[in-house]
């Protein structure tokens, strides 16, 4: 898979986020990498074969003061080679973005890892309301 593909399916896992979560997204950037590299999953603990498929670095926004400003942005990254090598096919691919693109926000967002777990399973039920009351337009 191209990283421009890859990267194409990344933006629309991004337009999935209801428009209440996204309307409160300030200075974060979502961008694509290869994989993590060798040291920063030995500083996440992560053994392989473990990985990472995407990675939160920033303030969560409940953790911010009154004086957090004139920051460089959060960064969200999500790493092609591993939900590639990982997935069975395309159908598959897209899904580990979406659930790695929530699961990333989630930490964005200051969310426990059982909160964004939650989050997480009732997406992929299907229930109308995995992120909160359905939006009327």
């Amino acid at each position: 898979m191209t990283r421009k593909y890859f990267e194409r399916l990344v933006r629309q896992a991004l337009r999935g986020i209801p428009k209440r979560f996204r309307d409160e997204m300030d200075n974060v950037v979502v961008v694509v990498d290869d994989r993590p590299s060798p040291e920063l999953l030995k500083e996440m603990e992560v053994v392989p074969p473990d990985t990472l498929y995407g990675l939160y670095q920033g303030t969560p926004l409940p953790e911010r003061e009154w004086t957090h400003g004139n920051v460089l942005p959060d960064q969200i990254t999500i790493y092609q080679g591993p939900i590639v090598e990982d997935s069975d096919d395309e159908a598959d691919i897209i899904r580990t973005i979406g659930e790695t693109v929530i699961h990333e926000f989630g930490h964005y967002f200051g969310l426990s890892e059982e909160e964004i777990e939650e989050i997480e399973s009732r997406y992929w039920r299907g229930d109308a309301d995995a992120n909160g009351p359905e939006e009327k337009s």
